[in-house]
């Protein structure tokens, strides 16, 4: 058997969970995930995918910032039955 080393991280328990549902449905436990995207760096001399800051267009950016700026722009509900009385109205 070939030795192995430990890696210890820190994660989100909502991310771990997330990730472990996603890679269960791949046939893979997270150890073997971790294995996968390591050997990829090695291969790839760095990370295997491409890493960026999202985009958004003109009309997403100011929506977002006009949200920001007054509070009456958006709300928030308690249910779904709820946020729909709002929109009949």
């Amino acid at each position: 058997m070939a030795k192995t080393d430990t890696l210890h991280i820190r994660i989100e328990p909502k991310v771990k969970q997330q990730a472990e549902e996603t890679l269960k449905d791949l046939g893979l436990s997270i150890t073997e995930a971790i294995n996968v995207f390591l050997n990829q760096v090695i291969l790839n001399n760095g990370i295997p995918f491409e890493i960026k800051k999202p985009t958004y267009n003109k009309e997403t950016l100011q929506a977002m910032e006009d949200t920001k700026s007054n509070k009456n722009l958006s709300k928030t509900f308690d249910s779904v039955d709820e946020m729909f009385e709002e929109l009949d109205k």
